[in-house]
């Protein structure tokens, strides 16, 4: 029988030992996944969904970079990141041009808060958008290796189906267990490829869609703050105990829950007053933030035309010629309109006093 090549020991990795790149597997166009092992035979001791910090020898000097673990601590021989090259890349540029196996570098972690095994459920929903699917992978590949049917749906969004990272490798999970759902949603189909599955701006319409029970579940989210902002729009809209929501950036992942940064959403309050001045009904009509523009106007007796009630058909946009409104819409208006002072009536809620052309 043939001998590994490597003694494992008894003893977890630590990071006082550098890690040996062993494989390097592209992914995407400027995507590659990367896996290292120790060199002392050391185990890898981590909670799905946690990062660690590389050392990377540049030119110019060493940089330090934060990457969230891709693999499960279920298969602990080795540790795996998987990495995408921005523009303004340096480190992960470095990495796809020049690391190789056998190359060592130091290494820090594992690290970080943002964890399915910090925040046990039955069920859980998994929302994350570009390389932010990796700590979701690595959550679910631990529930893959539990043993147990899972309860998860993953929902993912990317530019073009070629662009969702380790799509393959999910699929492959998924075809082998119907309790994992996967949900993908793209901007644009890839050329001369169908694409039977969503395609926009994930909405609160298409979140629904996906997991019709998603105020039952433990929700995890990850990506671009911008995306994660509409992410959390979208639940505290529809009604989710945000108490359940967690969240981590891939720009600056947590290490720990006193670094973590307040979300200061803007969250219409119903003990709030408001104002909704009709600029060519001459009314002027007190409410709460939870009121909105429509409802507001048809109390009032004005007619605002309407259709969906939801910010998706555009029926009931109107000029907003002065103060603030949270909207919170399904595609209904397009981000030119909002910036020329355009509302959609249904779904707008006044932040103060606000004039409308109605």
């Amino acid at each position: 029988m043939a001998k590994s090549r490597l003694n494992w020991t008894k003893e977890p990795w630590s990071d006082s030992e550098l890690l040996e790149c062993a494989m390097v597997v592209p992914e995407t166009d400027d995507t590659a996944t990367f896996t290292f092992r120790a060199p002392s035979g050391a185990w890898f001791d981590y909670q799905p969904g946690q990062f660690v910090t590389l050392d990377l020898p540049v030119p110019g000097g060493n940089v330090q970079r934060t990457y969230t673990i891709s693999s499960s601590p279920s298969r602990p021989l080795s540790i795996s990141v998987t990495v995408k090259a921005q523009a303004t890349s340096i480190g992960t540029r470095w990495m796809l041009d020049h690391l190789k196996p056998g190359m060592k570098i130091k290494a820090y972690g594992p690290s970080g808060i943002f964890s399915s095994h910090r925040h046990p459920a039955k069920k859980h929903l998994f929302i994350s958008a570009g390389s932010g699917i990796t700590p979701m992978m690595s959550m679910t590949t631990w529930a893959w290796d539990s043993g147990e049917m899972p309860d998860i749906i993953f929902v993912h969004a990317a530019r073009r189906p070629s662009e969702i990272l380790l799509r393959k490798r999910l699929e492959g999970f998924a075809d082998r267990v119907p309790g994992l759902k996967l949900r993908f949603t793209v901007e644009e189909p890839d050329p001369f490829q169908s694409w039977p599955g969503y395609q926009g701006r994930l909405s609160q319409i298409m979140l629904g869609l996906m997991a019709p029970d998603y105020l039952e579940r433990e929700v995890f989210c990850c990506g671009p703050e911008p995306f994660m902002q509409a992410v959390r729009e979208m639940l505290v809209s529809l009604g989710f105990d945000m108490a359940h929501y967690h969240q981590e950036s891939f720009g600056a992942p947590v290490k720990s829950e006193a670094d973590a940064p307040v979300i200061d959403d803007v969250v219409p309050d119903a003990g709030a007053g408001a104002e909704i001045a009709f600029s060519r009904s001459g009314k002027t009509v007190p409410c709460a933030e939870t009121d909105t523009v429509l409802g507001v106007a048809k109390r009032s007796g004005l007619n605002i035309p309407s259709g969906c009630t939801f910010g998706l058909c555009g029926t009931c946009k109107v000029k907003k010629t002065a103060g603030e409104v949270h909207m919170v819409h399904n595609g209904g208006i397009s981000d030119e309109d909002i910036a020329e002072g355009w509302i959609l009536a249904c779904c707008s809620n006044p932040l103060g006093k606000v004039t409308v052309e109605v």
